[in-house]
C-alpha cells in the first residue's frame, strides 16, 4: 500500500474541503444579495471582476438609515460571532427615534410609557421571529438568498411585491424627511452657537427656562406667540449685524433651503458607498447621548410626582389617552423586520439566532428605556411643566449649551453621511422596479431626488415635528412589515401544512387588529 493514508488525515482533509466550500458559499451568497440591490450596469454593490470580497468583510445596509462595514470580526469563513451579530442588530435599530422617546413617554404618561416600551418590544420581537422563520417554512425552493419582501412576493404574488415596495418606500422616505428636519434643527443651533461665540454675543431666547449653568428651556411655551428666532441680546455688539443674522439664519424659513446646496448633489452620485465608512459615528452619537443624559440627570436631579389620572400645572398623569402616539414611535423604533434575515444569515451559529435576536432587542429596549426615563424623570418640574418636553429632547437645552452643541455636531455630520445612502436605497428600489435600472438617466434620478428633497424641505418648513413624522411613518410601514405580513404568512403556512389551530389563528388575527388600530389611532389623537 504505497499510498496509504491514515483515516485521521482523511477526516482532516475533508474538514478543510468543507471549510473552503462553506467559505465560497458564504461569499457567493453575499455577492448575490448585494448584486440584487443594483442593476447590472451599476457596480456600486457588486464585487469587481478581479477580486472577491474577503471573508472577514461584511457590509450591512439598513433600510432605516444605517450602513456600516464590519471588519475582522468573523471567524475567517464568512461568519460572524454572536457578539458581532447582536451589535449589528442593535446598531441598525438605534436611530432618530431615540430623540423622541422622552416626548412619547410624556404623551403616554410615565407608568404607561414604561409598560408600552416593554410590551411593544416583546410584540415586535415576536413578529420578528415570525419574519425569520417565514423563509424556512417554504418547501422545495432555495430561499437562501431571499429577504422578507421576496417571501411576501411568494405568498401574495404581485400584490405582495408592490405593496412591500410601497411600505419600504414609506419607511425610507419617512426616515429621510425626519433626517432633513433634524439636520435643519442641528445646523440652525450649531450656526447660532458659532456666531454668538465668534462675536462674543450673550443671547437669551425669549422662552421660559431654569436658571443656572444647567439651563433647561421650554420652547413650546412661545409657539404661536413669538417668532421662532426671537432672542434678546444683553451684551454690547453690532445690533444691525445680529438682526441681519437672525433674518437670514432662521430654523424653518431659511436653513432647510441651505441644506439643498450640499445634499442634493450628493444624492445624484451613482455610488455613495464612500459615506458608509463614516457610519461608526452613529454608534458614537448614541453612546454620547447616553453620556449626556446621565450627566444632565446627575446635575438636575429627579423630579417625579405620581398623579395616576389627574393633571396639574407641572406633572402629567401616569396614564393618558394619547398613548398611541408613543406606540407609533415605538413601531419605528423597533423596526428591523425587512432586513433582519440578512443580518442573521451570517451568524456563525444559526441555531442561536433566536437567542441573539432576543438579546439585541433587549439591549435596544434598555437603551430606549434609559434615555426616555432619565430625561423624563430629571426634567425640572417645577419650575417647568413636564408638558415642555420637546419631540426632540435636545431642543430643551439652549443653543449655547456645550454638551448639547457637541451632540448636535455629531448627529449633524452622521446624518449628512447617511442621508445619501438612504437616497441611494430609495433610488435602487423604486427606479429599478419601474425602469429595470437604478440609474436610467440623470434626468430620472434628478427628478426623484428633487421630489424627496422637496418633501423634506416642506416638512421642515411647515411641520417640523419629528415625533409626528416618526409615528405616522412607523405605524404605516409597521402595519405591513411588523403586524400584517408576518402574521398572515405564518397562518397561511400552518394552514398549508395542516397544522393551523384556533388559538394560533385568533392570536395572529389579534396582532393584525392591533397594527390596524395603531395606524388609525395616529390620525385620531
Amino acid at each position: 500500500r504505497p499510498f496509504h493514508v491514515e483515516p485521521t488525515n482523511i477526516v482532516s482533509v475533508n474538514d478543510d474541503m468543507q471549510r473552503v466550500t462553506d467559505e465560497a458559499s458564504a461569499m457567493n451568497k453575499r455577492i448575490h444579495y448585494y448584486s440584487r440591490l443594483t442593476s447590472p450596469a451599476d457596480r456600486a454593490l457588486i464585487a469587481p471582476d478581479h477580486v472577491l470580497p474577503a471573508p472577514d468583510e461584511i457590509y450591512v445596509y439598513s433600510p432605516l438609515g444605517t450602513a456600516f462595514k464590519v471588519d475582522n470580526c468573523t471567524d475567517g469563513y464568512g461568519k460572524n460571532s454572536s457578539i458581532v451579530t447582536i451589535f449589528m442588530i442593535w446598531n441598525t435599530m438605534m436611530g432618530t427615534s431615540i430623540l423622541s422617546i422622552p416626548w412619547g413617554i410624556k404623551q403616554a404618561g410615565f407608568t404607561s410609557g414604561i409598560i408600552l416600551i416593554l410590551l411593544m418590544g416583546i410584540l415586535t420581537l415576536y413578529c420578528c421571529y415570525r419574519v425569520v422563520k417565514s423563509r424556512k417554512m417554504i418547501p422545495l425552493i432555495d430561499t437562501s438568498n431571499w429577504e422578507f419582501p421576496d417571501v411576501c412576493k411568494y405568498y401574495f404574488g404581485s400584490f405582495g411585491q408592490w405593496s412591500s415596495l410601497l411600505f419600504s418606500m414609506v419607511s425610507l422616505v419617512g426616515a429621510m424627511v425626519v433626517y432633513w428636519v433634524l439636520m435643519s434643527n442641528f445646523l440652525f443651533n450649531t450656526g447660532k452657537f458659532i456666531y454668538n461665540f465668534v462675536h462674543d454675543i450673550n443671547v437669551t431666547d425669549i422662552v421660559p427656562g431654569t436658571n443656572g449653568s444647567n439651563k433647561v428651556i421650554c420652547p413650546g411655551a412661545a409657539n404661536g406667540h413669538l417668532p421662532q428666532n426671537r432672542s434678546v441680546m444683553f451684551s454690547s455688539g453690532n445690533n444691525t449685524g445680529f438682526e441681519l443674522f437672525e433674518e437670514w439664519w432662521n430654523k424653518s424659513q431659511t436653513v432647510p433651503f441651505y441644506l439643498i446646496a450640499v445634499l442634493l448633489p450628493l444624492l445624484n452620485l451613482k455610488s455613495p458607498s464612500f459615506f458608509a465608512k463614516f457610519n461608526v459615528l452613529g454608534t458614537v452619537s448614541v453612546v454620547y447621548l447616553v453620556f449626556l443624559v446621565t450627566v444632565k440627570a446627575a446635575h438636575l436631579g429627579i423630579h417625579l410626582e405620581y398623579n395616576w389620572f389627574t393633571e396639574n400645572d407641572f406633572f402629567v398623569p401616569e396614564f393618558r389617552i394619547l398613548f398611541p402616539q408613543l406606540t407609533g414611535v415605538l413601531t419605528l423604533a423597533f423596526f428591523i423586520h425587512n432586513c433582519v434575515i440578512t443580518l442573521l444569515q451570517n451568524n456563525r451559529n444559526q441555531e442561536k439566532n433566536v437567542r441573539d435576536l432576543s438579546i439585541a432587542y433587549f439591549l435596544v429596549g434598555l437603551t430606549y428605556l434609559y434615555v426616555g426615563v432619565i430625561i423624563f424623570a430629571s426634567f425640572p418640574s417645577p419650575p417647568l411643566s413636564k408638558e415642555c418636553i420637546e419631540q426632540n429632547f435636545l431642543d430643551n437645552f439652549p443653543s449655547d449649551d456645550i454638551m448639547s452643541f457637541v451632540a448636535r455636531i455629531f448627529l449633524l455630520f452622521q446624518m449628512m453621511t447617511v442621508y445619501p445612502l438612504l437616497g441611494y436605497l430609495a433610488r435602487v428600489q423604486l427606479l429599478r422596479q419601474f425602469f429595470g435600472n437604478a440609474y436610467p438617466s440623470v434626468f430620472h434620478v434628478l427628478v426623484l431626488n428633487i421630489a424627496i428633497v422637496g418633501a423634506g424641505v416642506a416638512m421642515a418648513r411647515f411641520y417640523p415635528n419629528i415625533g409626528g413624522i416618526i409615528r405616522y411613518s412607523g405605524a404605516t410601514c409597521g402595519l405591513a412589515f411588523v403586524f400584517v405580513y408576518p402574521s398572515l404568512i405564518y397562518v397561511i403556512s400552518l394552514h398549508r401544512a395542516g397544522q393551523l389551530t384556533w388559538p394560533a389563528l385568533i392570536i395572529h388575527i389579534f396582532i393584525i387588529l392591533l397594527g390596524l388600530a395603531n395606524l388609525i389611532a395616529q390620525f385620531l389623537l
